[in-house]
């Protein structure tokens, strides 16, 4: 099943505008201060659309929950959205436009790390607070930044060693041909090593690139036990189709950092995706408390939402986080409330507990384990409070309050 996006964002636009046209529900009784503003840079168009789609859909539900509350400090929330395209331009153009007229308290935005890296220099130079809210390849190190999603110490470091256990010491890498892939591709090679396994090859592929012809005749001929994925987009799912019809299902597993977060499983066949083992910080397939409510809230407002990965629940649980430390700090003066949430803020969200991380501004958080089956994912495995290890490393703002960079690893050392 395809998400339709018109039909999502029609019923998104009853309570915010796609181009950040001001809405706020007259349901909510308030006084007569102003709203605090929070604003978004997701895409809602563009190739990575399905994943923006969903993520704005968790915000605007934080927001309407948080003022049917009460708000936050006796005032309501407004989202301010704007589209951003799958275009960087956009991202650096409606970031200034957030920061400058708009006039927002926080923004949560930014999918894939180029557009992070475009829009983190403007709101930390008009001081705007920043939450990236995706799962990716770790090291930014940025007081006005917090970053909610996994990195590879929470979840590729449980991924690879129990692929190895479960085909072999000989992997052969694929991955998109930008940061997020080149960097998860050394953090897969060095699971692979840590644990006695050895890497044949390691392919990397543009975003456009759908023949994996060529690439399967490789691995054929190369004949390594496990098949380590860090391949991104629609177009790249062409890979584990060609996969099958090569008559490669279930000669070699693959294991992959993301597949599945924009419903892979359900949108090829079934003996596509069968087996395929990926470790994230939320499956829609989680049966806690939290996590049904959430799924059943999301799905009955917005019907054609086709699945709720970790990206969805940690964009939710970003907006609840930052409202937590709104209210410890009891103003939205933004360095009061940089130190709020330095404290060690924590929130019971549908990935379950969440807590930031006051000298890396990453969270501690669970990662569950999980495999396909029958189109859905099977959750084998929980590991409890996962420290961003990774980040751990090269950031520490306790001691170095004024750093301002991404980090890139040393991941030999």
């Amino acid at each position: 099943m395809t998400i339709s996006r018109r039909k999502f964002l029609h019923s998104t636009m009853a309570a915010s505008a796609v181009l950040a046209s001001p809405a706020i529900s007259t349901r909510y009784a308030f006084g007569a201060d102003d709203p605090i503003r929070v604003g978004s840079l997701l895409d809602q168009s563009g190739a990575i659309a399905s994943s923006g789609v969903t993520m704005v859909a968790a915000i605007q539900l934080a927001i309407d929950e948080i003022n049917e509350a009460g708000g936050l400090l006796g005032r309501p929330l407004e989202l301010i959205q704007y589209d951003t395209q799958s275009n960087i331009q956009l991202y650096s153009q409606y970031a200034q436009q957030l920061a400058l007229k708009d006039r927002v308290d926080v923004v949560h935005g930014g999918i894939t790390s180029a557009s992070r890296e475009a829009i983190r220099p403007t709101f930390d130079r008009f001081q705007v607070l920043y939450f990236y809210n995706v799962l990716y390849e770790g090291g930014v190190c940025d007081r006005n930044v917090f970053c909610t999603g996994t990195t590879p110490a929470q979840t590729v470091e449980k991924l690879v060693p129990f692929a190895m256990k479960n085909s072999g010491k000989k992997a052969y890498i694929l991955a998109a041909d930008y940061n997020y892939g080149q960097i998860t591709a050394k953090w897969m090679t060095k699971y692979m090593r840590d644990n006695g396994g050895e890497i044949l090859s390691v392919d990397f592929f543009p975003l456009d690139v759908t023949n994996f012809g060529p690439t399967i005749s490789k691995i054929q001929a190369a004949k390594p036990d496990l098949i380590l994925s860090a391949l991104v987009g629609g177009n790249h799912v062409s890979f584990y189709r060609q996969w099958e019809s090569a008559g490669m299902k279930g000669q070699i597993p693959i294991a992959s950092t993301t597949f599945g977060l924009v419903n892979e499983p359900s949108t090829v066949d079934a003996s596509v995706s069968k087996d395929i083992y990926g470790c994230y910080g939320y499956y829609e397939e989680l049966e806690t408390p939290e996590s049904t409510a959430f799924v059943d809230k999301l799905k009955s407002r917005w019907a054609e939402i086709p699945y709720i990965s970790e990206l969805t629940a940690t964009t939710y649980e970003g907006v609840y986080l930052w409202a937590e430390g709104v209210k410890k700090a009891g103003t939205l003066d933004r360095m009061k409330v940089i130190e709020a949430l330095e404290s060690g803020i924590s929130y019971k969200g549908p990935s379950g507990e969440v807590t930031l991380d006051g000298p890396t501004h990453h969270t501690v958080r669970n990662a569950y384990l999980a495999q396909v089956q029958d189109r859905k994912w099977n959750v084998l495995e929980t590991f409890q409070d996962v420290q961003p290890s990774d980040t751990a490393m090269v950031c520490n703002l306790a001691e170095n309050p004024n750093d301002n960079q991404q980090y890139v690893i040393d991941i030999d050392s």
